[in-house]
């Protein structure tokens, strides 16, 4: 071994949280006593977008992805015991963010702790939010100030705390390439920093501190050579920025500081366990290179495409992690990749090829004009849809999928039910009636919260004005105010968003050449469309729920309209009210929901019954998403056509399982044309 020091390993942190504040207060110390060095929280879908858990939205979906917190109480609770001048506390919260910290901040005041020493970061990134990850509120320009009114609160009075973590994760997860992952992470944090800088909030000469505060969330996929060349792009590109546009002398100031969740959408169903060496290769994309290195990890566990990750799961994973820290020779070593000619070609590449992007984004009025006008989205669209192609076609090959599909029997899914964590579906009524609770004794003793209406009155004037929101949030926190209500005064202050879904502008991803299988389904909606006597079958794609994982949805769009289907989707966040509504309205053939965070045992069958009431029982309903098999069968027997689940990679030959099932709910023949 060499004689210097073995360099400080990252900070190792489990992406946690789910059911209630109690159980997730539970799961968080018993964690930090395995090992782990950070607090990563995971709220549930309502608490990110701004409703209580009895809105008619969060049905289905609360303590379900994460932890609900709907007051101060919850915050309380889930940090019992743990003091948070020593924790280090990553929360994954974007269009509340603001509302979170106030929370966080007043719990721990109440510890007694000195909110100077706080140190964590909160996600804060809205732009991705309308891109890729759908839990946005606010319209872009309101969304932006609430950025920019926490950055400048925290420089002045929560100094150690990263109030921005750009997100450049989920862009990847929706198919960005290296490039556009870069470009649009970047063309993000300019828009921030001008908005910062131009606010008046800062001086001048505090500009290095806000910069300084930046912290990126970044993406690492199996290709970990070129991963680890983007990150290296990555710094470079962040310390011309920050030194040529803001003046930031003091490298320090400069450095690019990231933390890394490492890829999800290359884990697969199929095979599951081959996703223990896809992360661990993902994982050294981010950790070899000692000048590109991540400050903080935190690792999918091996069965995610499957379900909710139990703790013993996410114990292997922070094990991988801490294999790699503790019993290699890593850390002993400077850059190993310095003077390597084959990495600096590469590097040069990728950093000219984002410059040039980010000048074009620039160029349209930055990354806010880009989200409005629909560019940002319909691009990753394009390259999510060429990456599907790709591995349809064989061009692109995933193990246990399109290639080498045999395999022996696992022992590790051998009882699919347990090899995931499910939430008691009665948490769901125990979080509402302690939210009941809740609003009827704020009051009261103990706590003797003043009436919140004086403090939500005070945030909807801020609001109209300039005044920075955080001193309003903060009231509205002491005084027991609820993350639905918080939401709900800013709503009829800034209105809401709905973002651009980047669907009808995406090109043309699998073309239909004589004998192809795109050719031959095209063929069947042709011929089923004159069967029915129509001039196009009509294909309504729903998101129902708070679910914002659009982008499974956006491909059976997509291809749905290139086979000749008239697709009728309206983005994100539905009632399952809306959405038959809309299939009525619409006259639609076929309706397919799509869920990703298991919300679907309430709300699919809501769907079917709401049809059967409106008499439209020849509507074939299709189901997707991360199903597992019991709750499959029993959609099946609640009179669901089909369930497509993550396995199910071909997206034409699932259009034409689509035409099939419509040719059966009108009790026209099987078609003789193969698919």
């Amino acid at each position: 071994m060499s004689e210097r020091q073995k360099d400080r390993p990252w900070l190792m942190r489990t992406y946690a949280g789910h059911s209630t504040a109690e159980a997730s207060n539970e799961l968080y110390r018993r964690n930090l006593a395995k090992g782990q060095t950070g607090l990563s929280v995971a709220f549930d879908l309502p608490t990110q977008t701004g409703y209580d858990p009895d809105h008619i939205l969060a049905r289905g979906e609360v303590g379900r992805v994460g932890v609900p917190v709907s007051h101060l109480g919850d915050m309380r609770r889930l940090f019992q015991d743990i003091p948070l001048e020593q924790m280090n506390t990553s929360m994954t919260i974007n269009a509340t963010a603001m509302w979170l910290l106030a929370l966080y901040q007043v719990v721990a005041e109440e510890q007694g702790a000195d909110i100077t020493k706080l140190q964590g970061t909160t996600q804060n990134d809205i732009v991705k939010e309308y891109l890729s990850r759908g839990t946005h509120v606010f319209p872009p320009g309101p969304s932006l100030r609430l950025t920019t009114d926490m950055i400048a609160y925290t420089v002045s009075h929560i100094p150690k705390w990263n109030p921005i973590n750009i997100c450049s994760y989920h862009l990847q997860e929706a198919g960005a390439t290296p490039v556009q992952e870069i470009a649009y992470a970047m063309s993000t944090a300019i828009a921030v920093l001008d908005a910062v800088r131009d606010s008046g909030q800062v001086p001048q000469e505090r500009m290095g501190d806000v910069v300084a505060r930046i912290s990126f969330f970044v993406n690492a996929g199996v290709r970990f050579v070129e991963e680890m060349c983007k990150m290296r792009a990555f710094g470079r590109i962040w310390d011309q920025v920050t030194r040529e546009r803001y003046g930031i002398q003091d490298p320090k100031q400069r450095r690019f500081r990231y933390g890394v969740q490492v890829n999800s959408l290359g884990l697969t169903e199929a095979q599951p366990e081959n996703n223990v060496q896809r992360i661990v290769l993902e994982m050294l994309a981010v950790t070899l290179s000692k000048d590109a290195r991540a400050r903080a990890v935190q690792l999918p566990a091996w069965n995610e495409a499957l379900g909710l990750p139990r703790p013993w799961d996410q114990q292997w994973s922070l094990r991988i992690q801490q294999v790699l820290a503790h019993e290699s020779d890593l850390l002993e070593y400077e850059d190993i990749f310095e003077g390597s000619k084959v990495i600096e070609a590469k590097v040069e590449a990728l950093v000219a090829e984002s410059l040039a992007e980010i000048e074009r984004i620039q160029e349209m009025g930055g990354a806010m004009a880009a989200v409005e006008s629909g560019y940002l989205k319909s691009q990753l669209v394009a390259s999510h849809a060429e990456r599907r192609a790709r591995i349809e076609s064989g061009q692109e090959k995933i193990i246990g999928v399109n290639i080498f599909e045999t395999t022996e029997p696992s022992p590790l899914t051998s009882d699919l039910d347990t090899a995931i964590q499910t939430v008691d579906p009665a948490v769901e009524n125990r979080v509402i009636s302690a939210l009941e609770h809740w609003r009827d004794t704020r009051y009261q003793p103990p706590f003797n919260h003043p009436r919140p209406c004086k403090a939500l009155e005070k945030l909807k004037e801020a609001a109209k004005g300039s005044a920075n929101l955080m001193e309003a949030t903060l009231e509205c926190a002491r005084a027991g105010v609820t993350t639905g209500e918080w939401s709900g005064a800013l709503r009829e202050v800034f209105g809401e968003f709905r973002a651009p879904t980047g669907v009808s502008s995406a090109p043309v991803a699998v073309t239909a050449e004589e004998g192809t299988a795109m050719a031959l389904v095209r063929r069947k909606v042709e011929l089923t469309a004159k069967d029915m006597s129509v001039g196009k079958l009509r294909f309504l794609v729903g998101k129902p729920g708070l679910d914002g994982h659009s982008n499974g949805a956006e491909q059976i769009a997509v291809r749905a309209r290139d086979a000749g289907f008239e697709v009728v989707y309206q983005g994100i966040r539905l009632t399952p009210e809306q959405i038959v509504d809309a299939a009525l309205a619409e006259d639609v053939h076929a309706v397919g929901l799509s869920i990703l965070s298991g919300s679907h045992a309430q709300l699919v069958p809501d769907v079917l019954e709401r049809l059967r009431v409106a008499g439209a029982t020849d509507i074939p309903v299709i189901a997707g998403g991360i199903i597992p098999n019991g709750d499959a069968e029993q959609l099946r027997a609640a009179g669901v056509a089909a369930v497509f689940t993550p396995k199910d990679f071909d997206i034409t030959g699932i259009i034409g399982r689509i035409v099939d099932e419509i040719r059966k709910a009108n009790k026209l023949d099987p078609l003789e044309v193969p698919a």
